[in-house]
């Protein structure tokens, strides 16, 4: 076995190592009693009114979704904000065209009716 691998079987051993003596002892110590209010889904103290396992429409999905991508989308402004000015002209003109496409899309989604709840 080359040397180079060394560090990382080592480092390997003491992860699987770590698991198991973490994990196993937690197993043996842990006391196991069942009952009926252990078992019952938690709702912020609400008692659920309906099965955890219900569908949901699929507008709650799509909203969630288009809210994950405009989310990250404006993440990319912050470097952009901190290294504008070495960036200069050409790096508002770039920021102007990012944001142009962002805005298309959300007005996209807009007209589509996918930010609509019912």
């Amino acid at each position: 076995m080359p040397q180079e691998f060394v560090p990382i079987v080592l480092f390997l051993f003491v992860a699987i190592g770590f698991a198991f003596v973490t994990l196993i002892p937690s197993r043996l110590l842990q006391t196991v009693r069942y009952n009926k209010v252990k078992l019952d889904p938690y709702e912020c103290g609400i008692e659920p009114k309906t099965d955890a396992r219900d569908r949901y429409s699929i507008r709650y999905y799509l909203v969630a979704m288009l809210f994950v991508i405009f989310d990250v989308e404006t993440v990319f402004m912050f470097p952009w904000a901190v290294i504008l000015e070495d960036l200069g002209l050409f790096g508002l003109i770039e920021m102007m065209v990012f944001l142009f496409i962002l805005v298309v899309g959300f007005v996209y989604a807009w007209k589509k009716g996918a930010l609509e709840w019912v």
